[in-house]
């Protein structure tokens, strides 16, 4: 026999997220808790179905519509309807048509897209991601070409944003850079800017002609579906050109369907006219067609006022139970006297808080008391709930002894 072609191929290491929750379903012990993959869970422990979601799958299925392609850059409901989200009714970048949007494969897809078509504009490109910051950004823009670097942004010793040090970092950037910044909920962080601090970074990447490129994954889970989107906001006002990616995966809980979007804001509509079709080129050379059902529902409840305020009230005790399980683990660890203080979990926005305990002391969660975080100390708030987080205080309270 001849040898394999496949026999050079090396193993991979499986992703530290992904990798972590497979290592939880096959752990026997019953109180395990799984605080490291990023996805909200109800009291009972379940991912939900929304009420939203529900509602409008039967409008939908009532329909009895074919399943046909839809167009490579997605139904033209969602996009508009993703447009309104984020820039807001009467938006100057919508009526001027210098927005455009593209659905994609969830917010890892829009980030994507992004990234190959800005490799093909960019010579030697380069991007920048804060540190620290969900890791999948860089293996994105790296497996388009770029050269990924980082920016100062978080002071673990503190635990508070370092923004001196972030704007020094941002103003020693090349021209052209391609910046990574997290719209709201930063992951892993859960510590967001302040307006006054976006509008610095909005002045330094117009002076310094950087790329600004928006990541968008939570809106709704900070403060609110409005208040979520000041950053966006701010920067569309701003006369930049940016990119913003967005996903559906957690404020719908649809984290199968895959919905996402890519908003490209431009000079003019000529301009933003021309970047869609190159999206659409790199999106038809990659799937093809993107998924019809998901992005169905999320049109449907953006264009219908009814469905919308049902999707607000149905984000709004997502948000309101992410934060009571903060206040409840930061009572418990004090309660329970850990010799650290936690009390600024309850300053942290999102479904993340960056907790600061170390590699090791995360590795002895997992060993000792099946509580699997990620090695950087992040856990998912949103996975707390009133039977696992006093277990969850007093294990903290052991490995930081």
């Amino acid at each position: 026999m001849t040898q394999s072609i496949f026999a050079c191929v090396e193993k991979k290491p499986d992703d530290p997220i992904l990798g972590l929750n497979e290592a939880f379903k096959t752990d026997p012990r019953e109180n395990k808790v799984n605080l490291s993959i990023g996805v909200y869970c109800t009291e009972e422990g379940n991912i939900p179905l929304l009420n939203v979601v529900a509602l409008t799958e039967q409008k939908l299925l009532d329909k009895k519509e074919a399943h046909a392609y839809i167009p490579i850059s997605g139904l033209p409901q969602y996009c508009s309807g993703v447009q309104k989200l984020l820039f807001g009714e009467g938006s100057e970048v919508i009526a001027s048509k210098r927005a455009t949007t593209i659905q994609s494969l969830g917010g890892t897809g829009a980030l994507k897209l992004g990234a190959d078509f800005l490799s093909t504009i960019l010579d030697n490109p380069t991007a920048v991601v804060s540190a620290p910051t969900w890791q999948n950004h860089v293996a994105i823009f790296e497996s388009a070409g770029f050269t990924v670097g980082s920016y100062a942004y978080y002071n673990k010793e503190q635990g508070c944003i370092d923004f001196p040090a972030m704007v020094a970092s941002l103003e020693g950037l090349k021209e052209n850079t391609v910046v990574i910044l997290h719209a709201c909920c930063h992951n892993p962080t859960g510590f967001d800017l302040t307006t006054e601090e976006w509008a610095k970074v909005i002045e330094i990447c117009k002076t310094r002609k950087l790329i600004p490129f928006l990541d968008i994954a939570y809106q709704g889970f900070g403060n609110g579906l409005e208040e979520d989107t000041e950053a966006v906001r701010l920067f569309a006002k701003s006369g930049l050109q940016f990119f913003v990616s967005s996903s559906f995966s957690k404020n719908f809980s649809l984290y199968g369907e895959r919905v996402g979007a890519l908003t490209a804001v431009c000079a003019d509509e000529a301009e933003a006219a021309r970047v869609l079709t190159n999206l659409k080129s790199a999106a038809r050379a990659n799937y093809s067609n993107p998924p019809k059902h998901g992005a169905a529902i999320v049109a449907t409840v953006l264009n219908d006022p009814q469905l919308l305020a049902q999707w607000h009230e149905d984000l709004r005790q997502m948000r309101v139970r992410i934060k009571e399980m903060r206040t409840a683990l930061v009572k418990a660890l004090k309660e329970i006297g850990a010799s650290k203080d936690f009390s600024f979990i309850e300053k942290q926005n999102g479904m993340f808080s960056f907790t600061g305990l170390t590699a090791d002391q995360v590795q002895r969660l997992k060993d000792e008391f099946g509580v699997y975080a990620v090695k950087s100390g992040r856990i998912c708030v949103a996975s707390l709930n009133t039977k696992n987080v006093e277990y969850t205080a007093k294990a903290i309270k052991e490995v930081i002894k």
